[in-house]
């Protein structure tokens, strides 16, 4: 098969936030990049694999994981300079590893500038902002990609959207758009998390520890050790409603 045969085979499972599924379209982009060293969009889609494994929590070398999705999205930045498609995902790799944020934010804004139609651009347009604490424009980035796919399932976004809503205090918000984003995509560890997590600054322990119980059925991971967000109030919003879930004195 030539290496693009390869990268179609991949797609299906790229973005399903599921690990056996992760690591077959892995396994396809690697023969891909094989075949075709400089193949951007390859490139990127597997560097967001990594990423994908790092925020299902089941690899055993989360470093060497980090290392190897920064490793890839660099090579696709180096040679895909004009791919849209590419751009996105790299962006996406690096603001969720840490990376500069104004950078990733820069790569991100070259992807929607070069496909304004871009539904996956708008998408990962909105979480470079969520991470550096844009909310509203997060917001309105997530609706753009929304909009221009409509038929495309938008659990991520809906996820955003609610993050977005959390973080700004609109709770009731978010556990409705939470609610929403789990219907499509029921083990999707971000917006258990999330939503967990604004239960439990609700009062509403019960229920939150419901969501981690269900977590728990896709990894072991209930409290991230580092989080992207790099507004220090945001982070410590996030992880203080999922320390409160495993405090037996909440009630």
């Amino acid at each position: 098969m030539s290496a693009y045969d390869l990268y179609l085979r991949a797609l299906p499972h790229v973005a399903t936030y599921q690990w056996d599924h992760t690591v077959k379209a892995l396994d396809f982009l690697r023969q891909a990049i094989d075949r075709d060293p400089d193949f951007a969009s390859a490139l990127a889609r597997a560097a967001y694999c990594h990423a994908v494994l790092d925020a299902i929590g089941r690899v055993e070398d989360r470093q060497e994981n980090r290392r190897m999705g920064i490793d890839l999205a660099r090579r696709a930045l180096h040679v895909g300079g004009d791919d849209a498609v590419a751009l996105a995902y790299v962006a996406h790799v690096l603001g969720y590893f840490n990376e500069d944020i104004d950078a990733a934010i820069a790569i991100v804004d070259r992807s929607t500038a070069l496909n304004p139609s871009g539904a996956y651009g708008w998408r990962f347009s909105g979480f470079q902002r969520l991470f550096a604490g844009q909310c509203e424009l997060a917001i309105q980035h997530f609706e753009q990609s929304l909009r221009l796919s409509p038929r495309e399932a938008g659990w991520s976004q809906r996820t955003g959207i609610a993050i977005a809503q959390f973080f700004s205090g609109r709770r009731e918000a978010a556990v409705t758009t939470l609610l929403q984003a789990l219907q499509e995509n029921p083990t999707y560890p971000l917006a258990n998390r999330f939503l967990a997590s604004c239960y439990a600054h609700m009062g509403r322990i019960d229920e939150a520890r419901e969501v981690i119980a269900r977590l728990r059925a896709v990894t072991p991971l209930v409290i991230p050790e580092e989080t992207n967000y790099r507004i220090p109030e945001h982070r410590e919003l996030f992880l203080s409603g999922l320390r409160l879930t495993l405090d037996d004195r909440a009630r």
